[in-house]
């Protein structure tokens, strides 16, 4: 059975390359448009009655002709040829050179989209697998200088979605569009990928690849590789250099990771907590697994940060060690020093922490975490030129909703009312595209109320903060950010009740309430006082 369904899916693959569904459709149309205009046109023409009748007759004969002229022949610029069989159009790791080579299929591209691979495995728990193996081909192929790729959260936005490459093309602003998909069977591993031409819809490249699922790696940079090649990008570092390394040298150890990733993307207290067993169960195999230590940090600050009740307190204190390890093991990995720097920000060592930041961007040019937490950082100090300057930074590195968000916030309290309202204009979209894809995110629900609120939308913003709190409403921040939009439509005694709340579920953090222009409104209000005081 699978390797009827394999062969299916290869011949399936092989038609949407020689786009016979395509003309098939397009002939059906014309077909059907064409017998209306003969119903009504032949009667006045006088025409005997067998002529619609073989009119008719020539249209079913001429389908099967015009698919098979589809499967043997393109139409290109340089006039009608051959479509080029899969052997030589479709690389496979099977063979010993899997780049697209004919200069026909190359074409030139700045900007690139990597839609979520569709998982084929038949089980919803290998999610993870063609989530993990999407991120990474996003991350790879963001180290290319020159070439513009759309953020994780931008792209997965069209997870589940069927949706027309040039239609994704315009909505995302970029050249070209990477989907695939993903099957996993015991320990094989079948990868069908196709990049497409944004403008035109046609395929620019595809390839198909069957392997061990310990040859993960190596799969990941060949197909970056080829990607590149299609696109006529340089290869940073020249041919030798490998744009995925291994992380570790157990598959398992990484399947552990990519499970980590999934649930830390959901950024909620119990997926962190989810996220930080997987982490762990990925160090349990591999104890010199750096990444895995630095997602152990990440997922014990982003709990210690947010959600500072008793039960997170020893959070901190393993972000310590837990990054630590990390730079041990790899001192040049970006990411273990962004990891790191939050870590010290969370204990007060803010020197130290803006240290690790910069390393961190030094080492990656294109960090997000270390540029989003640094701005945080600065806010908390009151350095608030720079904070605005950083949350950009960091916008600009990834499309994220909260560095879009807190940007407008910081604009806000430095008191540019101008750029605040481009800003909160700007974060706007950014909120409702992540929405779409992380409905059950109560912070974002919070973040989206208070833009609202920004823009003069009082009902919207109501009702952003009324289902986050459906959501989650038992969160610290949830509360919190609750509190922020009731304070900012005149709602004082709603805006204290929530920061009382706020306070009872672990939310502890004065130097943040202080510099929040969202609670101005609030300043004179001696309950307020009382909060800081308390804290």
């Amino acid at each position: 059975m699978h390797d009827f369904l394999s062969k299916l899916q290869r011949l399936l693959a092989d038609f949407r390359r020689r786009r016979v569904f395509r003309v098939a459709a397009v002939y059906a149309v014309v077909a059907f448009v064409l017998l209306e205009v003969m119903d009504a046109l032949f009667p006045a023409l006088l025409l005997p009655d067998w002529a619609d009748t073989l009119v008719a007759v020539l249209l079913i004969v001429g389908f099967p002709v015009a698919v098979i002229l589809a499967w043997a022949y393109d139409i290109t610029p340089e006039g009608v040829k051959r479509t080029p069989a899969e052997s030589e159009a479709v690389p496979t790791l099977d063979k010993a050179d899997s780049s697209p080579n004919d200069a026909r299929a190359r074409t030139a591209a700045e900007s690139i989209a990597v839609l979520p691979f569709v998982n084929l495995s038949g089980e919803p728990e290998s999610e993870y697998l063609s989530d993990g193996i999407t991120e990474e081909l996003i991350n790879a192929l963001n180290q290319i200088e020159g070439l513009r790729v759309a953020s994780r959260g931008t792209c997965f936005r069209f997870k589940g979605k069927t949706a027309d490459a040039r239609e994704v093309g315009a909505e995302l602003g970029v050249d070209a569009i990477l989907e695939g998909s993903v099957r996993k069977s015991g320990d094989r591993l079948r990868i069908n990928v196709q990049l497409a031409n944004a403008g035109d819809g046609f395929d620019i490249w595809s390839g198909s690849y069957d392997r061990q699922l310990t040859d993960i790696f190596e799969l990941q940079d060949e197909i970056s590789r080829s990607i590149l090649d299609a696109l006529c990008c340089e290869l940073p570092g020249g041919e030798g250099a490998a744009l995925i390394e291994a992380p570790t040298a157990d598959v398992t150890a990484y399947e552990y990771y990519l499970r980590g990733r999934q649930f830390f993307h959901e950024r909620r207290k119990k997926s962190l907590r989810f996220a930080r067993e997987m982490f762990e169960k990925a160090i349990e195999i591999d104890p010199d697994y750096a990444l895995a230590h630095a997602g152990v940090a990440d997922s014990c600050s982003l709990l210690a940060h947010w959600y500072q009740d008793a039960r997170e307190e020893a959070n901190i204190g393993l972000a310590d060690r837990a990054s630590q390890r990390a730079i041990e093991l790899a001192p040049d990995l970006g990411q273990a020093h962004a990891s790191r720097g939050f870590a010290l920000y969370l204990m007060g060592r803010i020197e130290e922490a803006q240290s690790e930041f910069e390393t961190a961007i030094r080492l990656d040019p294109k960090q997000f975490d270390a540029r989003y937490f640094q701005a945080r950082a600065c806010y908390e100090q009151g350095d608030m030129e720079r904070a605005a300057r950083m949350f950009e930074e960091a916008a600009a590195a990834r499309e994220d909703h909260e560095a879009r968000y807190f940007a407008a916030q910081t604009y806000t309290a430095l008191g540019n009312a101008e750029e605040a309202e481009a800003a909160y204009r700007r974060a706007l979209p950014v909120i409702e595209r992540h929405l779409e894809l992380n409905p059950d995110d109560a912070r974002a629900w919070t973040m989206g109320a208070v833009t609202h609120s920004r823009l003069s939308n009082r009902e919207l913003g109501l009702e952003f903060a009324e289902r986050a709190e459906e959501v989650d409403p038992e969160d610290a921040a949830v509360c919190y950010n609750v509190a922020c939009l009731y304070a900012l439509e005149g709602e004082a005694d709603r805006a204290i009740a929530c920061l009382e709340k706020a306070s009872r579920a672990g939310f502890a953090h004065p130097e943040w309430i202080r510099q929040d222009p969202d609670l101005d409104s609030l300043r004179d209000d001696p309950r307020l006082s009382a909060l800081l005081e308390g804290d």
